[in-house]
């Protein structure tokens, strides 16, 4: 989208506006991801920066940072100025699992972090290695699950990640025993499930789907409210009986503490006029990803209520981390 297109797509400024808000940005701007290139938080944020950069005729870079599951990279942008040239895109571990897993966490997202925006959402899909788990549904699955001396095993990308917690979610509404084996990312842990190692697992839609369409593995639910338009047959967990079980792997938008009303006010019109932009939105759809592009009060409402969440889970589960 040409600049000038996508500057009209932004709102106008009220009048009186302060003047951080209606000049920014006069510089280049950073965009902080506390994960390694290629993350879905890396992916995104690279696709803003662009489409912000187009709009705005000031560079926006990516850097990435990470370690200790987006700790590092989130104290970062803690210690930096509140000016908006450095803001940090990440995922639903850095801004809320973190808090319910960690109780040493060396940061609040909370009171330490400005919210900005939940920039995207993908729900989660049950998915089973079709020759190891011959199974086609989930009375099928659960019956399989719960045969005498079965030994079975789930993949995910990491202890405390989105996929790991919707599995113990479903553990606990399932009353199942499964063996997590947790990986050092998604790729390896859909490895594993191609390769029959565990027998099956949540992964995001859009990551997933490829292997659904070769038939190499099969999707039982989905963790959206409705059905996807991607996998149509697929039913929700509401529609199979499981109790809240609408999930979803988000990411967020924000920057330092103390960033003025103003200046979240220019940052968030110009970060979501660029998520909305047609090629990054197609981009976004391609990925499984829906564009939810909230207000800064809606984010910090729905983050208390996902830190809760999953508060409850990690302690029904009994699950730490180390």
């Amino acid at each position: 989208m040409k600049r000038r297109h996508l500057l009209q797509a932004l709102p106008l400024l009220p009048a009186g506006t302060a003047l951080a808000q209606s000049e920014w940005p006069t510089r280049a701007v950073t965009i902080l991801v506390p994960f390694a290139p290629g993350s879905s938080s890396d992916i995104i944020a690279r696709a803003m920066a662009q489409s912000m950069q187009a709009a705005t005729g000031r560079a926006v870079t990516v850097e990435n940072r990470p370690g200790a599951t987006g700790e590092v990279g989130a104290r970062q942008v803690i210690r930096a100025a509140p000016d908006g040239y450095t803001l940090m895109h990440a995922p639903i571990s850095t801004w809320a699992i973190n808090v319910a897993l960690r109780p040493n966490l060396g940061y609040d997202p909370v009171t330490q972090l400005t919210r900005i925006m939940q920039t995207v959402r993908t729900p989660n899909v049950l998915v089973t290695n079709a020759t190891a788990l011959p199974a086609t549904d989930l009375a099928g699955v659960l019956a399989w699950l719960r045969a005498p001396g079965r030994n079975a095993s789930y993949s995910t990308s990491g202890a405390g990640s989105s996929d790991h917690l919707t599995m113990e979610m479903f553990r606990q509404a399932t009353g199942t025993d499964i063996t997590h084996i947790p990986f050092q990312g998604g790729a390896p842990a859909t490895t594993a499930l191609l390769q029959g190692t565990v027998q099956l697992s949540f992964q995001n839609l859009g990551s997933i789907m490829p292997h659904i369409a070769e038939g190499r593995v099969r999707p039982i639910l989905i963790t959206s409210e409705v059905p996807s338009p991607l996998l149509p047959q697929v039913p929700t967990g509401a529609e199979l009986g499981l109790q809240d079980f609408v999930v979803y792997s988000w990411q967020g938008f924000g920057g330092p503490p103390g960033m003025a009303a103003p200046l979240v006010e220019r940052v968030h019109a110009v970060a979501a006029a660029a998520l909305r932009a047609p090629t990054v939105a197609a981009r976004l759809a391609e990925l499984g990803f829906e564009i939810v592009a909230s207000t800064p009060e809606q984010f910090a409402a729905f983050q208390q209520g996902e830190i809760a969440r999953w508060q409850r889970v990690v302690r029904a589960g009994r699950i730490t981390v180390d």
